[in-house]
């Protein structure tokens, strides 16, 4: 019965039901009153009952209008409740939430949004992955909720809002040959060789393409995907690290680590927070959103500072 039934006459019937008086309905419906007209002649069919009756100069609602008003009600107060947004409260929301990001952004950021989530939101699953490339055109098959990277431009096809940007330096030992050189030379990068960090974005490719272009290469002897491991490996040999400077502030300042500016101009690195767009409005994550770009912007080891 439902697929023979205009949704619409369920609101006028409630009108009319409270109204008693078709002029009234109209106005309160922004109908016409003929067009009122027509929808009662519909609804007696549809109830085969003539729902309202004369008395005098008024119209009386039948036994069977009176036994269908408070259905009517319900029925039209759950039809405008599906439409209304659910007031979010993190503090019951239940969800595994996928976040993908570098090791660096594990190290130094997911343990602060962590603990704002066991704060405020304590029965959401938070789940970490190591950013792999691949996932840039997997984001709705892989099952990632979040991530943040870096790339060249805003991601295609992917909702995103950016982060912040800085440009590449070289790390090294403090006792390291190069690190009391004032003045040194794209040929100096290249005299050492290089420890590459594997984990997470492309961290140093934009390097390489800038000593191409002198006719350079460098080697890259040691390959590893954390940098709680490069720092170790760095702070015992003369293996070079190149990375972003935000990155090498924090860790030369827990360990015997250097940087210096590159002596040559490359592109800066672009850091985004990007997610699918079927999420653009979803309340959960908006509010997850929200709190993972404060946690970057104020954390003084993130690239907000940048």
């Amino acid at each position: 019965m439902i697929n023979h039934i205009n949704l619409n006459l369920l609101r006028s019937l409630q009108v009319l039901l409270e109204e008693c008086h078709v002029s009234r309905a109209a106005v309160r419906l922004n109908l016409t009153q003929s067009a009122v007209s027509r929808q009662l002649s519909q609804l007696r069919e549809l109830c085969d009952d003539p729902l309202l009756v004369r008395s005098g100069n008024q119209l009386v609602a039948t036994p069977r209008a009176v036994a269908l008003l408070d259905r009517v009600n319900l029925v039209v107060t759950q039809a405008d409740a599906l439409f209304n947004d659910i007031p979010f409260d993190p503090a019951v929301w239940k969800q595994e939430f996928v976040f993908a990001s570098s090791d660096y952004v594990a190290q130094f950021v997911v343990p602060q949004l962590i603990s704002v989530l066991g704060q405020q939101s304590p029965l959401v699953d938070f789940s970490y992955r190591l950013w792999q490339q691949d996932y840039l055109h997997q984001m709705q098959s892989s099952g990632i909720d979040l991530a943040s990277t870096m790339l060249p431009e805003p991601p295609a096809n992917l909702s995103s809002i950016k982060l912040g940007e800085d440009g590449s330096v070289c790390v090294m030992r403090s006792q390291h040959p190069l690190s009391d050189i004032e003045s040194w030379s794209s040929q100096d990068v290249v005299s050492f060789p290089h420890l590459k960090v594997t984990g997470g974005g492309d961290k140093d490719s934009h390097v390489d393409m800038a000593l191409k272009e002198e006719g350079l290469q460098r080697r890259i002897a040691v390959k590893v995907p954390f940098f709680s491991t490069a720092v170790k490996v760095i702070e015992n040999t003369d293996l070079l690290l190149i990375v972003p400077e935000h990155i090498a502030l924090n860790l030369a300042r827990d360990s015997a680590l250097v940087y210096k500016p590159l002596p040559f101009e490359c592109l800066v690195h672009q850091y985004w927070l990007m997610w699918h767009p079927k999420f653009d409005h979803d309340k959960g994550h908006e509010w997850m959103r929200d709190n993972v770009l404060n946690v970057m912007q104020i954390s003084p080891r993130s690239i907000g500072m940048i």
